[in-house]
């Protein structure tokens, strides 16, 4: 797979395929929590990102099953969604969706969608390369939905709706909670023996890459921290690293006290 050090378990995403686990296993309809891929125009030959795409199936499909089995512990069903990859531009429940915006959950037609593009460009423009800092950022979007299938996104909208002051701060604490989920499933992976030498660096640096702050300086030179919507670098790191270390959704309260 990709660049880096570090991937997930290739030999595990081989036999996963292989044995019929992935889109191009059995003769049924395609399996559910498995990304749609609308078709691109003009497309002919070998797809070049089939290898990519058989990737972010495997980890989108083992996110799932993760949280399957957290909902279950705690007497709840998790109900799968879908990661809809596109080029460009797409249309979705909450509008069109831009390779501009970067990956993204939508909360009304509760699916993740991500241009691949976006890979290329956490490797080239803020230098987190790897499988595992994609990874991350996969987990993190299905963070999304788990907020939203446990009502945590309702709660923040309805405080930014009634005009709160610390709609911001609300924001914030909401993809620092994400990026804690998504720590929480790398812990799940790692006791599945998927993970390798080098893949929590790798989702660390992708974490910290995606910090407003090392955007901010990276796009203007100046950090605003009155326009924050993500968290800094530090937290996102430091939220990220809670859940890994934990492997505890409980341990990922980001709504109280200081994060």
């Amino acid at each position: 797979m990709g660049g880096g050090a570090g991937g997930i378990g290739l030999v595990v995403l081989l036999l996963f395929y292989l044995l019929g686990g992935g889109n191009g296993g059995g003769s049924g309809g395609p399996l559910e929590g498995l990304p749609e891929l609308p078709a691109a125009q003009g497309q002919t030959g070998p797809d070049p990102d089939a290898e990519l795409k058989d990737f972010v199936s495997f980890v989108v499909q083992d996110v799932q099953s993760s949280w399957t089995t957290a909902f279950a512990n705690s007497n709840k069903q998790y109900e799968p969604t879908k990661l809809v990859l596109f080029e460009g531009a797409t249309r979705t429940g909450c509008g069109v969706g831009s390779s501009q915006t970067g990956p993204f959950y939508c909360p009304l037609d509760r699916k993740v969608y991500l241009d691949l593009g976006f890979f290329r460009e956490l490797r080239s423009r803020f230098e987190a390369p790897g499988d595992f800092a994609q990874a991350y950022v996969i987990a993190h979007e299905f963070g999304h939905h788990v907020q939203n299938l446990l009502g945590v996104m309702d709660d923040v909208q309805r405080k930014q709706s009634a005009g709160s002051a610390d709609a911001n701060d609300q924001s914030i604490r909401l993809e620092l909670q994400a990026d804690c989920l998504a720590g929480v499933w790398a812990h799940s992976a790692y006791e599945e023996e998927l993970l390798e030498s080098g893949d929590l660096e790798e989702g660390l640096a992708a974490a910290a890459a995606v910090g407003d702050d090392r955007i901010q300086e990276q796009s203007t030179g100046r950090i605003n921290r009155e326009s924050w919507t993500h968290g800094s670098s530090e937290q996102r790191t430091k939220w990220f690293k809670e859940g890994f270390d934990s492997g505890d959704p409980s341990a990922c309260d980001t709504f109280s006290g200081d994060i």
